[in-house]
Protein backbone atom coordinates (compact mmCIF):
# COMPACT_ATOMS: atom_id res chain seq x y z
CA UNK A 1 0.00 0.00 0.00
CA UNK A 2 1.20 3.50 -0.88
CA UNK A 3 0.21 6.54 0.98
CA UNK A 4 0.08 10.17 -0.48
CA UNK A 5 -0.48 13.36 0.47
CA UNK A 6 -2.56 15.29 -1.64
CA UNK A 7 -3.33 19.10 -1.88
CA UNK A 8 -7.33 19.76 -2.98
CA UNK A 9 -7.08 22.71 -5.03
CA UNK A 10 -10.48 22.36 -6.62
CA UNK A 11 -13.34 21.53 -4.73
CA UNK A 12 -14.81 19.02 -7.09
CA UNK A 13 -11.38 16.78 -6.59
CA UNK A 14 -12.33 16.32 -3.36
CA UNK A 15 -15.85 14.89 -4.56
CA UNK A 16 -13.91 12.52 -6.23
CA UNK A 17 -12.23 11.41 -3.59
CA UNK A 18 -15.32 10.69 -1.86
CA UNK A 19 -16.85 9.14 -4.21
CA UNK A 20 -13.02 6.86 -4.18
CA UNK A 21 -13.51 5.76 -1.10
CA UNK A 22 -17.13 5.30 -1.14
CA UNK A 23 -16.47 2.33 -3.16
CA UNK A 24 -13.69 1.12 -0.73
CA UNK A 25 -10.52 1.98 -3.08
CA UNK A 26 -9.14 4.21 -0.76
CA UNK A 27 -9.06 5.81 2.14
CA UNK A 28 -9.45 9.38 3.08
CA UNK A 29 -7.93 10.94 6.37
CA UNK A 30 -7.59 14.39 7.23
CA UNK A 31 -4.32 15.74 8.52
CA UNK A 32 -5.28 17.58 12.06
CA UNK A 33 -4.02 21.25 11.69
CA UNK A 34 -1.56 21.30 14.26
CA UNK A 35 0.16 18.01 12.70
CA UNK A 36 0.41 19.75 9.82
CA UNK A 37 1.86 23.02 11.82
CA UNK A 38 4.73 20.50 13.02
CA UNK A 39 5.53 19.07 9.84
CA UNK A 40 6.09 21.88 8.47
CA UNK A 41 8.04 23.69 11.29
CA UNK A 42 10.34 20.06 10.68
CA UNK A 43 10.68 20.66 7.16
CA UNK A 44 12.11 24.36 7.95
CA UNK A 45 14.22 23.35 10.36
CA UNK A 46 15.67 20.66 9.05
CA UNK A 47 16.58 22.87 5.68
CA UNK A 48 20.27 23.22 4.78
CA UNK A 49 22.42 26.37 5.11
CA UNK A 50 22.60 28.92 8.32
CA UNK A 51 20.55 31.50 9.45
CA UNK A 52 21.95 34.55 8.47
CA UNK A 53 23.75 36.71 11.80
CA UNK A 54 21.55 39.30 13.37
CA UNK A 55 24.06 42.08 11.70
CA UNK A 56 23.28 40.39 8.19
CA UNK A 57 19.49 41.16 8.49
CA UNK A 58 20.34 44.22 10.47
CA UNK A 59 22.13 45.41 7.46
CA UNK A 60 19.45 44.28 4.91
CA UNK A 61 16.48 46.08 6.93
CA UNK A 62 18.74 49.35 6.64
CA UNK A 63 19.62 48.79 3.22
CA UNK A 64 15.64 48.59 2.41
CA UNK A 65 14.97 51.48 5.06
CA UNK A 66 17.50 53.48 2.91
CA UNK A 67 16.43 53.14 -0.55
CA UNK A 68 12.86 53.44 0.08
CA UNK A 69 13.31 56.57 1.86
CA UNK A 70 15.61 57.98 -0.65
CA UNK A 71 12.54 57.80 -3.52
CA UNK A 72 10.18 59.69 -1.54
Amino acid sequence: MDTYQVEIIDPGAKKLLEDLAKMKLITVQPMDPAKRFAKLVKKIRSAKGSAPSLEEISAEVESVRSERYSRK
